[in-house]
């Protein structure tokens, strides 16, 4: 495989980060100050981590390997000694009870080896899909973050008659800016989901793959209700233009910003 090859089949860090770090710069420029961009910035960080902990999480635990590795020739070692020390018991005892007796604690032994063996030699394993876990927990999290920015970011004013109460949530944005936020939202919930795979890419556990899998299907659950809101606004700029009213101020662009591409 050629290293151009490499780059369209492997998700690359960096390049996550500069389409971050692209997005910001746009919400910046249309919502400059706002809590989206804060969290934007707060998702360039942990992508920035995450390009660092992936790679040390699929990257051999040499000192962890060769604990283990002394630690499992200790246990065959003792096992064997343990084993030759109850052969020659039973070869000296001459009745059926002895030679039963004999086995069985040999058996009960190699249970219990066996099952040590078996948590030193996968104990690299575990540790690696706890430290994946405890980042991937994170990420989780901001992806509910994001879903509350755009709560309250509903097309009240396009489709609803009702007058607001004392309590109803501030909605100041004319629609074109409306469609950028919830644009801005879908874009970056699915970048945070795209963050999420560098784990289950460096580290193929089955764990991790599927609870990366589970962070995606609720982005794009999350995505597809935003996308709705969007539908809409589009569809009540579209009334107004085929009833000959003027738009918003922008409303000339009916579409959001085109993502990046990575």
């Amino acid at each position: 495989m050629t290293a151009q090859d490499q780059i369209f089949r492997t998700l690359d860090p960096v390049r996550v980060v500069e389409t971050l770090g692209r997005l910001r710069m746009r919400i910046r420029e249309r919502f400059e100050g706002t809590g989206l961009e804060n969290v934007c910035a707060e998702l360039i960080a942990i992508a920035q981590e995450t390009g660092t902990r992936s790679l040390a999480i699929a990257r051999p635990d040499t000192r962890l390997r060769a604990a283990v590795g002394a630690i499992v020739v200790s246990g065959i070692a003792l096992f064997a000694a343990t084993l030759i020390q109850v052969a020659g018991r039973a070869e000296a005892s001459n009745d059926l009870f002895g030679i039963l007796q004999g086995i069985d604690a040999a058996f009960n032994l190699l249970l219990v080896v066996g099952a040590a063996l078996l948590f030193m030699v996968t104990l690299e394993e575990r540790l690696k899909r706890r430290r994946a876990l405890r980042a991937l927990h994170e990420i989780r999290s901001i992806i509910h973050v994001i879903d509350m920015h755009q709560l309250t970011k509903d097309p009240w004013t396009e489709v609803s008659i009702s007058q607001p109460t004392p309590s109803s949530p501030k909605r100041d944005m004319s629609a074109v800016e409306l469609i950028h936020y919830l644009d801005y939202c879908s874009e970056m919930l699915s970048l945070a989901s795209k963050v999420a795979v560098l784990y289950s890419q460096s580290f193929p556990d089955p764990v991790v793959t599927e609870t990366v899998n589970d962070m995606e299907r609720t982005a794009a659950g999350l995505a597809q209700k935003i996308w709705q809101k969007i539908n809409i606004v589009h569809r009540s700029l579209e009334g107004r233009l085929l009833a000959g009213e003027p738009l918003p101020q922008g409303g000339s662009a009916l579409r959001s910003d085109a993502p990046p591409v990575l």
